[in-house]
C-alpha cells in the first residue's frame, strides 16, 4: 500500500509541481489550499506525512502545525516557506514540525526529504501489547523505557506521545547514556543534513522531551545540560 501524502500550499503550480512528482516516486497524494481544509483532511485522511507551506489563507502552516499537535496527531510534517529567517524556522520546530525547506526548492530534494522522513518514522505506528522477548532491545534508565525496535517510549508506564524527531533524539540520547553530546554532534546525528548550523534547533528539542520526562524542567534529572559543551541523559540520582 501506497504512502498518503498531504500537500497544503496555496499556489497551484506548487501544488502541480509536488503532486506531479511525488505520485512519480509512489506516493499517493492529496491536496489542500488553504489551513482550515488541510486541518479536515488531515483529520479525515490520516496522511502518512504533511508537506505543509507555512503562508496560507484562513489558517497558517504554523497554526496549523500547532492544532495538530494539540489534537495528538503526530504524523510527521515538512513545513514550506518563502521566508528564509530564523524565526519561522525555530518556531515551527518549537511547534512540532519534524523538517523544514525554503523555496525555491528543487523537486529532487523534496522527494530526499520525504524519503528520509517516512523511513524514519515507518515504524512509529502503535504496538501490541509487547512479550518478554519482543523488549530485549529496551533502553532502560530510570522511569524512562525506550523501545528502539517499536519506535516507543514509555515514563512511568506511560506511552509518551513524540513526534519522529523528538524520539530519534531521545533515543540517540538513550544509547549513548552518561556520554556528554555537543550541539553540533547532536544536530549532525539526528538531523544528518545542512541545517545552517543553527544548534536552537537541538535546544527546543531538548526542551519538549524535557517537558514530557521531567518533574522540574528547571532542575532536570535526567537530561542535564553541561554548560559551554552541550548535553547527556544519565540515571537519576537517588537524592535528587
Amino acid at each position: 500500500m501506497n504512502k498518503k501524502i498531504l500537500v497544503v500550499d496555496d499556489e497551484e503550480s506548487i501544488v502541480t509541481l509536488l503532486q506531479y512528482n511525488l505520485e512519480r516516486s509512489g506516493y499517493d497524494v492529496i491536496t489542500a489550499s488553504d489551513g482550515e481544509e488541510a486541518l479536515k483532511k488531515a483529520e479525515t485522511e490520516k496522511p502518512d506525512l504533511i508537506v505543509l507551506d507555512v503562508m496560507l489563507p484562513k489558517l497558517d502552516g504554523i497554526e496549523v502545525c500547532k492544532q495538530l499537535r494539540q489534537q495528538k496527531l503526530m504524523f510527521p510534517i515538512l513545513m514550506l516557506t518563502a521566508k528564509d529567517e530564523e524565526f519561522d524556522k525555530v518556531l515551527g520546530l518549537e511547534l512540532g514540525a519534524d523538517d523544514y525547506m525554503t523555496k525555491p526548492f528543487s523537486p529532487r530534494e523534496v522527494n530526499a526529504r520525504v524519503k528520509a522522513i517516512l523511513r524514519r518514522s515507518e515504524m512509529a505506528a502503535p504496538s501490541s501489547e509487547m512479550k518478554n522477548d519482543e523488549m530485549e532491545g529496551q533502553i532502560v534508565i530510570g522511569d524512562l523505557k525506550i523501545l528502539p525496535d517499536h519506535y516507543e517510549a514509555y515514563f512511568k508506564e506511560n506511552q509518551l506521545e513524540l513526534t519522529p524527531k523528538e524520539f530519534e533524539l531521545l533515543l540517540y540520547l538513550g544509547r549513548h547514556k552518561g556520554r556528554v553530546l555537543t550541539r553540533d554532534l547532536l544536530l549532525s546525528a539526528v538531523w544528518n543534513y545542512d541545517f545552517a548550523g543553527d544548534t536552537r534547533i537541538v535546544d527546543v528539542h531538548i526542551s519538549h522531551l524535557r517537558d514530557k520526562i521531567e518533574n522540574n524542567t528547571k532542575k532536570p534529572i535526567y537530561i542535564k545540560t553541561i554548560r559551554g559543551l552541550g548535553y547527556k541523559l544519565e540515571e537519576p540520582k537517588m537524592n535528587e
